[in-house]
């Protein structure tokens, strides 16, 4: 009876070795539609980050992942990968895909906006808190309303 459970150890160590070897990573998808884009100009981004002091800028590459689709009149998202843990979503319609969030005043955003759970902006972004959600190890889906003050 012992032997018959070499070929099965055997099996799950061979396994285990591919995936290493192909990179096979851990972690569950994030699906994110964007809808009500005003126009299809420029791009979409969108950030995710599990780091409450790289929101909403998701400046630090090791604590965050970066999306970029071409706008439509509604536009999905996926990050993949994701760990468990707690995360939010920035998202910014970049009609002019020049890479920034252009502004009016210096202050208000004159391009579209929005983020995870649609978290309310009042004088500024929302905070990571009211924007966070939980990801586990199922995929999860979410809708952003994006959102223009011109």
């Amino acid at each position: 009876m012992r032997h018959r459970s070499r070929p099965f150890a055997a099996l799950s160590l061979s396994l285990a070795a591919f995936g290493a070897l192909t990179g096979a990573t851990t972690g569950t998808s994030v699906t994110v539609t964007v809808t009500e884009l005003r126009n299809t100009k420029g791009v979409v981004r969108a950030c995710l980050t599990g780091n409450a002091k790289d929101w909403p800028n998701c400046k630090v590459a090791a604590t965050s992942q970066k999306v970029v689709t071409e706008a439509g009149t509604s536009v999905t998202l996926k990050f993949e990968n994701v760990a468990p843990g707690t995360y939010a979503i920035a998202i910014a319609h970049d009609e002019n895909n020049n890479g920034k969030m252009d502004r009016a005043m210096l202050l208000m955003p004159k391009e579209g906006y929005g983020f995870s759970r649609d978290a309310k902006v009042v004088m500024g972004p929302p905070s990571f808190k009211a924007a966070a959600f939980a990801v586990g190890g199922e995929p999860l889906s979410q809708s952003i309303k994006m959102r223009y003050m011109f």
